[in-house]
């Protein structure tokens, strides 16, 4: 609770800036809109912006959910076999080097201008983050417990569900927060390269049509999309984990 005067201070600063520049340079309003109207056009295609903000935040749901199951499970993976993770590790790296402007026409060009092509560019933004954070924790296994997991037999299993993991939640925790602030970033690149709905899709439409004052509004929409499922992730990850 004590973030939000922060946040709300933040915003009026932000806001304070940006129609300063408005008095001092009197840019054209189809270069830069005032504060003001953005609001006005915000207000006015809101039913607009809500039905396309939906759409976004599916997408990213449904990408996180994908990409956090994935990057866990590889994590958890690579870490049972040091041989295995000498070996994917290194490659998973070097996809890293690919643009993802890059991989968005080819998921549209296999998956289609659907949903699934969108989902599926949330999930892979996201999974390096996921995987790297989760797998740094469970091999930082302190020598204490290895040894006493050594002492008492315990199978590798058993040390990996009982030792390893509840030793690198935090490490999860951390890259799970990062996936939620660049989950909406894959989500609206997918949306760009080719769909009919989204914030994406939305801006583009806008943007074509010289209404710079919603493209703003949608910029100011999926910002506050970002901002509040990072701090719903946050909250809930600061009450499971860091505080058990």
């Amino acid at each position: 609770m004590r973030r939000l005067p922060t946040a709300g201070a933040a915003a009026c600063l932000a806001l304070g800036l940006w129609q300063a520049v408005i008095w001092i340079a009197s840019p054209p309003p189809f270069i830069l809109p005032s504060p003001a109207r953005v609001a006005g056009a915000a207000w006015s295609s809101r039913a607009l912006l809500a039905e396309h903000a939906g759409i976004t935040l599916v997408e990213v749901l449904l990408g996180l959910a994908l990409g956090i199951l994935v990057g866990a499970l590889v994590a958890v993976a690579l870490a049972q076999s040091a041989r295995a993770a000498s070996l994917v590790m290194p490659l998973v790296v070097l996809t890293q080097a690919v643009p993802v402007f890059a991989l968005a026409p080819i998921l549209t060009l296999w998956f289609g201008y659907g949903i699934l092509a969108k989902v599926l560019m949330a999930a892979l933004i996201i999974f390096f983050p996921v995987l790297s954070a989760f797998h740094d924790g469970l091999t930082r296994l302190p020598p204490g417990l290895t040894d006493l997991a050594r002492i008492m037999n315990a199978t590798p299993a058993r040390t990996m569900l009982h030792l390893r993991i509840p030793h690198a939640l935090p490490s999860f925790a951390v890259g799970v927060k990062m996936a939620f602030v660049y989950a909406p970033i894959g989500a609206v690149i997918g949306e760009w390269v080719g769909s009919s709905r989204g914030l994406g899709y939305l801006m583009l439409l806008a943007n074509g049509r010289a209404k710079t004052d919603l493209m703003f509004a949608c910029l100011i929409v999926l910002a506050v999309l970002t901002v509040t499922l990072y701090r719903a992730a946050g909250a809930a990850i600061d009450r499971l984990v860091w505080r058990n």
